[in-house]
């Protein structure tokens, strides 16, 4: 099936953070902090798709509190820091919000996304992620992680749906 046609179905979105939401890199300040850069771009089809009633949830190995509060202001609450086993996270989701596998978008960009990837309806990532994510992924973005492939495949998913198109919403990221 083609993943447009996948599209349709779609009533959640996954997504890792390191490599997806960012472009991968980690600034270290001198007392061991750890800062990530985000896509504004981004962030504001996350929160649409929040406002729209999509399950949007986040799914990482990282345990950055910066990244837990920034998925918070933008709506998304289903936030699994320092995840070691993510099909685990992916179950209690499906659980929580009652999805079918098929309906969700999983994007990934590297080797720990590979088994969760296999679990869902449509495995997507970005243009750079690890050559064995992109054989298994359905859809690789035309962008790169922290450059805009979330925006990339909610936005496809909303003009599918018909949901993008609503000038009604006015989010603020």
């Amino acid at each position: 099936m083609n993943y447009k046609n996948k599209l349709k179905k779609i009533k959640a979105f996954v997504f890792d953070c390191d490599g997806v939401l960012t472009d991968g890199s980690i600034t270290l300040l001198p007392d061991g902090e750890q800062i990530r850069v985000m896509s504004t771009r981004d962030g504001y089809a996350l929160q649409l798709a929040v406002k729209k009633g999509y399950t949007v949830a986040l799914i990482t190995g990282g345990s950055s509190t910066a990244v837990k509060s920034r998925m918070n202001r933008l709506g998304i609450h289903d936030v699994y820091l320092a995840c070691h086993d993510k099909v685990d996270a992916l179950e209690e989701l499906i659980s929580i919000h009652e999805l079918n596998p098929d309906e969700i978008l999983y994007m990934g960009d590297d080797m720990p996304d590979w088994e969760v990837m296999q679990k869902v309806g449509l495995p997507c990532c970005p243009e750079n992620a690890a050559q064995e994510i992109k054989d298994i992924s359905l859809y690789v973005s035309f962008k790169k992680g922290g450059e805009g492939c979330a925006r990339d495949v909610i936005e496809q998913t909303m003009k599918v749906q018909g949901k993008w198109s609503d000038n009604s919403h006015t989010p603020s990221i």
